[in-house]
């Protein structure tokens, strides 16, 4: 370690050998960036803070980067992630040269800074605010009156933990020793020919992502119920997170409208709009993208230090590349990319790329998470025998 790094953990406070979550180490740590971060949440939508924004930045983002440096990520804990978006939320909040205003609240609420603090902070996709610009909010197909949307939130939240569960479960099961462990692997198996071998990790590839569509609703449901049901938050301030990603009919349809927006903004405010100064419209498409490989490299990098950061990078500047072929396309041609021959475009390109991102996760033990059907033991053995016998039919080519 080079001694601008010791100097800077030094400075920093950062203590000798990572710490684990208690109470102590979260006041020491983890508190000053989160009060930070919402003290800078409630300065921009002040007037005439942009200053004091300005002065304060350095130092939220120093406090982030101490707590990222000081807890123990070898089980994966979430902080590191969270402190990333501090730092860029903050800086996106800190180039605000005007104060961010919110145009949807509850009905017949009166105006109020806290709450308008309190739902910025928490707001990632910015639905209802006015830097959420272009943010496609998918249809709303559930009953608005408040219990049933609960009801509905509550069964979904049911529905797509138990999925993820079982989803989990059977991508470990291909390979449960390697990649389907924290010790990670990949999941491109050199013994079987070539066609095989690439069709076995695009299923693995489709399952995960799969996977993770149903982690990210039930998250975004968990998070709904409370608010509807406790704070008294209406209905529509928690419009649909995907809109049939299943459905998409081109690259882009899929990432900017079918796909969660939740950080959205935050990779055009890193390295989109940063390079659409330079580059155009390519700049933002390519930019959003590599700032979104970036955030992928941080949640997973702390598991087992053997993610392949380069097929991260590639998978997802390849998700540009095809993006801008779209449009490239629409420029010469005048037609656009959809129908039945762009979605098996959309679902083909998408798998592909995705299967880079998989296998960089993969060998950093992503794949070993636990799984929400670890106790249920007859469902589990089921899904684990039923995939061990897809692969080893596989394994006869």
């Amino acid at each position: 370690m080079s001694f601008a790094a010791l100097s800077l953990r030094d400075v920093l406070r950062v203590p000798s050998t990572p710490v684990s979550m208690n109470l102590a180490n979260f006041l020491s740590y983890l508190l000053p960036p989160v009060l930070s971060y919402f003290g800078v949440a409630a300065l921009v939508v002040m007037q005439r803070t942009q200053s004091l924004r300005v002065a304060l930045w350095p130092l939220v983002a120093l406090l982030a980067l101490r707590a990222a440096l000081s807890f123990d990520f070898s089980l994966g804990n979430p902080e590191g992630t969270s402190m990333f978006l501090i730092v860029t939320r903050t800086l996106e909040w800190t180039l605000a040269t005007e104060p961010l205003q919110r145009y949807i609240r509850p009905v017949n609420s009166t105006p109020s800074v806290i709450m308008d603090v309190l739902d910025l902070a928490v707001n990632l996709r910015g639905y209802g605010w006015n830097w959420s610009k272009r943010l496609h909010v998918p249809r709303e197909t559930r009953p608005l009156t408040r219990t049933r949307f609960v009801g509905c939130a509550i069964l979904s939240a049911g529905f797509h933990t138990l999925g993820s569960g079982i989803l989990l479960t059977a991508v470990q099961s291909f390979l449960p020793n390697t990649f389907g462990s924290i010790r990670g692997g990949t999941i491109f198996d050199e013994t079987l020919p070539f066609f095989v071998r690439y069709l076995r990790s695009a299923i693995i590839t489709t399952i995960f992502m799969c996977m993770g569509y149903c982690s990210i609703q039930a998250i975004y449901d968990l998070c709904t119920i409370p608010a509807v049901l406790i704070l008294r938050q209406d209905p529509a301030q928690w419009p649909p997170a995907f809109d049939a990603p299943w459905g998409a009919t081109s690259v882009n349809d899929f990432w900017a409208r079918r796909w969660h927006q939740t950080f959205r903004q935050t990779f055009l405010v890193l390295a989109g709009d940063p390079l659409s100064l330079v580059f155009g419209s390519v700049g933002r498409i390519m930019g959003g993208f590599l700032a979104s490989a970036a955030f992928h490299d941080i949640m997973a990098v702390p598991l087992n230090g053997q993610i392949d950061r380069w097929e991260i990078i590639l998978g997802f500047g390849a998700m540009g590349i095809g993006a801008v072929g779209e449009r490239t396309f629409l420029q010469w041609t005048g037609k656009r990319v959809e129908g039945p021959i762009g979605w098996v475009w959309t679902m083909t390109w998408v798998v592909l790329c995705s299967s880079l991102l998989m296998d960089g996760w993969a060998r950093a033990g992503v794949f070993g998470s636990p799984s929400f059907i670890e106790g249920v033991a007859p469902l589990r053995a089921l899904v684990e025998r039923s995939v061990m016998a897809f692969d080893a039919w596989l394994h006869t080519f």
